[in-house]
C-alpha cells in the first residue's frame, strides 16, 4: 500500500513506537496486535511493515532505546571519587530518570520474557552494564572501608529493586515531595550498605 500523502518516516516511525509503548504498557505485549498499533497511529496495518519488520523488533527497539538512553544519561553524570557521594548521586539519578519514564520502565522489566533469545541477550547485556556501574561504586566503597557489604552483586540487585519500588507508588502532588522521597530512599540505602 502506498504511504499516505504527507506521511514521513521521521514522523510516522516515532508515532508507531509511541503507540506500541503505550499499548504494550497498558495491555501487555502478548495482547497487542500489529493491527491495534496501526489503528492507534491511524495507518493501515500493512503500512507498519514499512517501519518495522515485526512486533518482536518493535519491542526490542523500545527496550534497547530505553537502556541506551539510561546508560547515556548515567555516563553523562559528573564523575565522583567519593564512594558515598557517588552512591548518593546514583540513588537520585535512578529515581528521577525512571519516574519520568513509567511506561518504558514497566516494559523493560515486565516484557523481557517476550524477547527472542538473541534480543534478550542483548538487552540483558545493557542491563548488566547499568548494574555494573552501581556494583563498581559499592565495590570501591567496600575496598575503601566505607561500605560493609558481604556480596556486592546481591547488594546491587537489592538496591536497584528497592529504588524501582518508587515507580509503583509515587505520585506527584502526594504526601511527600520528590526531594523528600529521594532523601528517605538515600537514607535507607546508606544504612543498608554502611557498617
Amino acid at each position: 500500500m502506498a504511504r499516505t500523502q504527507g506521511s514521513h518516516s521521521d514522523i510516522t516511525g516515532p508515532r508507531i513506537r509511541k503507540a506500541a509503548l503505550n499499548l504494550f504498557a497498558r495491555h501487555g505485549y502478548a495482547a497487542v496486535s500489529m493491527r491495534q498499533i496501526a489503528k492507534e497511529v491511524g495507518v493501515q496495518a500493512g503500512a507498519l511493515y514499512n517501519y518495522t519488520p515485526d512486533k518482536q523488533s518493535l519491542l526490542y527497539r523500545l527496550m534497547r532505546e530505553h537502556m541506551q538512553e539510561l546508560l547515556s544519561a548515567l555516563n553523562a553524570l559528573e564523575r565522583c571519587d567519593d564512594c558515598q557521594q557517588a552512591l548518593r548521586r546514583f540513588v537520585g539519578f535512578h529515581i528521577r530518570f525512571h519516574l519520568q519514564r513509567p511506561d518504558e520502565v514497566f516494559i523493560a522489566y515486565m516484557e523481557l520474557r517476550n524477547l527472542s533469545p538473541e534480543n534478550f541477550a542483548e538487552i540483558e547485556d545493557l542491563r548488566r552494564q547499568y548494574e555494573n556501574a552501581l556494583e563498581d561504586i559499592l565495590h570501591s566503597g567496600q575496598q575503601a572501608g566505607q561500605f560493609a557489604i558481604p556480596d556486592t552483586k546481591i547488594a546491587t540487585l537489592a538496591v536497584i529493586a528497592m529504588l524501582n519500588g518508587v515507580m509503583t507508588w509515587y505520585r506527584s502532588g502526594g504526601r511527600l515531595s520528590l526531594d523528600e522521597v529521594e532523601q528517605i530512599y538515600w537514607n535507607m540505602v546508606h544504612k543498608a550498605v554502611t557498617a
